[in-house]
């Protein structure tokens, strides 16, 4: 793939649109008068069609399980991904909204990417076909918020080695406990995917002594729980449309319904390492949104400032930046247009090529937001101009997911091993 086909391009258009009426006069509310963005997001899926498009696959797909189920049939392993036009033109279409909204508001992509992407799919993959009934639709259609709990205070790129929220058998239930920290969506989920380690029952349980070596084990939690307390939104650098708190768990208890698979046994790092992966590779999309606008609104700047007598953009250091900033734009739409043809292809970028893609797609982004504020100048550092919001919000893509210096040490183990 090396452009966007037409009706990719009308799509996009519609999309900006939307963008351009609904969230971009809503801009100055969104980053600083603690306005949560899910009544837009919700308007965005309604709009397009999206909730629509969700349930009617949901009710497909559940009534695929359930006959299965009935015939007596075990369910069914992870299938290849399919390939073909169809499977290309679903990819480019997740793409597209991604780019557009971060254009904008980044922050409302990470909203939306937790709650339909990592909450719901850790539901949809691993779920009973009763939890997908319970949980898994509302999640899809955002009728629920999600949030995908796992970094506490002292860990961070060491999630599971530091991890040290707990779940303990009590009956035939468990009890939870445990704070976590830089959530996604916390301070208003009404749906939480909790993960934490299995305790084990006493001092020679099959899961060990040694902390680190437990079992990763993952609850659905609901808003509401007696011992579950939502924090109030953080304040932070940037992605401020994107609410983000802390969850504090205290004798929380849940039953077995609310295990995900109802099985200790559920691969927990193993679908934690995919959800990394698909999170890696979407920065990408993100990256591209907002190094367009950056370079929009550069080009735009350099045409109409004038110093010395001159547009700026007359001057060669003024067109270097600018130059480094389409680089950059293609370098990442490329990555983006790769995503795409590999989903044609039925395949997907390992974890060593998404933590590759991720590196270079969110330094590239925090490079370019870095020069349009420079090329603005004292106007690039006030915040009625969109290039200082667009700079804080980048710098996030070098840490969540993974910091880049995770990256670099997956892609060297990669290459080494």
């Amino acid at each position: 793939m090396i452009e966007w086909s037409e009706m990719h391009l009308a799509i996009r258009e519609q999309i900006r649109k939307f963008v351009e009426q609904e969230i971009a006069p809503r801009r100055e509310e969104l980053e600083y008068g603690d306005t949560p963005p899910y009544e837009i997001l919700r308007k965005l899926v309604s709009t397009f069609g999206l909730r629509d498009m969700a349930t009617a696959q949901f009710e497909a797909r559940i009534a695929k399980e359930k006959a299965r189920a009935a015939a007596g049939e075990p369910p069914r392993e992870a299938r290849a991904a399919k390939a073909g036009p169809e499977a290309l033109n679903e990819a480019a279409m997740r793409a597209i909204p991604i780019i557009e909204l971060c254009r904008y508001s980044p922050g409302m992509v990470t909203a939306l990417g937790v709650s339909i992407g990592l909450t719901a799919n850790a539901v949809m993959s691993r779920g009973t076909i009763a939890q997908k009934e319970r949980w898994g639709l509302p999640l899809l259609t955002l009728d629920a918020i999600g949030a995908w709990a796992i970094t506490e205070p002292g860990s961070g790129s060491d999630a599971f080695g530091s991890m040290k929220s707990t779940a303990k058998r009590d009956g035939d239930g468990y009890v939870l406990n445990g704070q976590k920290t830089f959530i996604t969506n916390g301070p208003y989920a009404d749906t939480i995917v909790f993960i934490c380690k299995l305790v084990p029952d006493g001092p020679d349980g099959d899961e060990g002594n040694e902390p680190a070596a437990r079992k990763i084990v993952s609850f659905i939690l609901d808003k509401g729980m007696p011992g579950l307390t939502q924090s109030k939104p953080l304040r932070k650098m940037g992605l401020h449309a994107s609410p983000t708190g802390e969850l504090f768990l205290e004798d929380v208890r849940v039953g077995r319904d609310r295990l995900i698979g109802e099985t200790e046994d559920a691969p927990a790092r193993g679908a934690a390492k995919e959800t990394f992966t698909a999170e890696r590779t979407g920065v990408a999309a993100m990256a591209l949104g907002i190094v367009s606008r950056c370079l929009e609104l550069s080009v735009d700047y350099a045409k109409t400032r004038v110093q010395f007598g001159r547009p700026i953009g007359e001057f060669q250091l003024i067109q270097l930046k600018l130059a480094k900033m389409e680089v950059a734009r293609m370098n990442i739409q490329n990555l983006v247009f790769r995503q795409i043809e590999m989903a044609g292809e039925g395949k997907s970028m390992s974890l060593a090529e998404a933590s590759a893609c991720k590196l270079y797609a969110a330094q590239s982004a925090m490079e370019v937001t870095l020069e349009a504020v420079q090329l603005f100048g004292g106007n690039g550092y006030m915040a009625e101009y969109q290039v200082e919001q667009l700079c804080r919000d980048a710098k996030v893509l070098q840490i969540y997911g993974g910091t880049d210096e995770i990256q670099i040490s997956q892609i060297a183990r990669d290459l080494l091993k």
